[in-house]
């Protein structure tokens, strides 16, 4: 059987492919099992923020890989004091703790969230109140968290304790407040599974001035929008607030997993030695990965980020037939009037590799895609759309 066949066979049927088998990359072009190139802006999902085998990357985790691979959080490891280190150097954030994904990362967030709350108001203060229209993961908690219905079906009881406010309305959000016991209140600063859609820079000031009136945490999702793909290392940043709790994952460590739960001045002690843990967590292997992504996401790289956005911004605005683009970076979306799905099979068929979101293509490009790659595929999404 060839790769497809086997994996149909033998890998649980949780993915709905696209009939490609993908053997190797450099850069921002990969190649299918038949030698056909692809232009690539999906990077595994925001994950690869350098493409594919980036040389630096593949140097940093191949020399720790040849020192140790892996060893148990009893014990110390320079990789991982390192990146929490550069990670709160960056952010003004005080500590880290490390898991393997963005799902793990929000539910270090919310557990620090409902223990702070325990901790200073009693343990009735455990509402954490999320956006409708959000995506927090998949695990049965974070699914919770998650502000769609349709992911809910088939996994009910849910974890209790989450309520689900309309975005961009403060009213609503003041009503929820004075309706619970509220812990923490937990944004992405753009939906991005919930079809790339930023949140408006009056509604995330005003969650961060609630949040402090009420002393209750304030917690921002950066699984996708994080490690430079705004245009900002992270998206609260381009809002001019400063969570108290902000997780981390997909592009951290440049296509390793590892997640990161950073932690500022109001949480940093909440976590003590027992309350929390992960065996992989801090992998020196992944660590090396992700020192060598963040020491690079400066700001010239992120000027580049907000050029580039603006070229693709510029050439799909008015495009026939894409009805609106939205996102923040180089994380886009495009309204289309064709279905999406649609348009991102056009695509692949003429050597681009696009995502979708709700009914929205969804553009996840690497942070240093060369302009001329960028170029040329919008021209193939665009005649696809037309």
């Amino acid at each position: 059987m060839n790769t497809q066949e086997l994996d149909r066979e033998y890998v649980a049927g949780t993915y709905a492919r696209f009939p490609v088998t993908i053997v190797e990359g450099k850069g921002s072009i990969v190649k299918d099992v038949d030698g056909k190139e692809y232009i690539d802006l999906t990077s595994g999902i925001a994950v690869t923020s350098f493409g594919a085998c980036d040389e630096i990357w593949y140097k940093a985790v191949c020399e720790q890989a040849a020192k140790i691979q892996h060893m148990s959080n009893l014990f110390y490891t320079e990789p991982c004091a390192k990146l929490a280190e550069m990670l709160c150097d960056r952010t003004g954030m005080r500590r880290v703790f490390f898991s393997n994904s963005g799902a793990e990362a929000n539910e270090c967030a919310i557990k620090t969230a409902r223990k702070y709350a325990a901790d200073t108001k009693g343990p009735d203060y455990h509402t954490i109140i999320t956006l409708k229209n959000s995506f927090h993961g998949r695990t049965i908690t974070t699914l919770s968290a998650t502000g769609q219905d349709h992911y809910h079906e088939d996994f009910r009881p849910l974890t209790p304790g989450f309520v689900h406010a309309e975005a961009n309305n403060l009213e609503y959000l003041k009503a929820l407040i004075d309706a619970h016991k509220t812990a923490a209140i937990m944004i992405e600063c753009v939906q991005g599974e919930g079809g790339v859609v930023p949140l408006s820079h009056e509604y995330v000031r005003g969650i961060a001035d609630l949040t402090y009136e009420n002393d209750i945490l304030f917690i921002v999702d950066e699984v996708q929008t994080g490690n430079g793909r705004s245009g900002q290392l992270y998206s609260y940043m381009n809002y001019g607030v400063k969570p108290d709790i902000v997780s981390t994952a997909k592009g951290l460590a440049g296509g390793l997993p590892l997640g990161a739960t950073l932690l500022g001045e109001k949480v940093k002690d909440t976590l003590t030695a027992g309350s929390h843990g992960s065996t992989f967590g801090g992998n020196p292997v992944a660590c090396a990965g992700a020192i060598s992504i963040l020491g690079r996401i400066n700001d010239e790289l992120l000027e580049g980020v907000k050029r580039k956005s603006r070229i693709l911004f510029d050439s799909f605005t008015g495009s026939e037939g894409i009805e609106a683009v939205t996102g923040m970076g180089l994380m886009i979306g495009l309204k289309t009037t064709k279905p999406a799905k649609e348009v991102v099979n056009d695509c692949i068929a003429k050597g681009v590799l696009a995502l979708t979101a709700k009914d929205r293509v969804r553009l996840l490009p690497a942070l240093n895609i060369p302009d001329e790659l960028l170029v040329k595929a919008a021209e193939v999404i665009k005649s696809c759309c037309a």
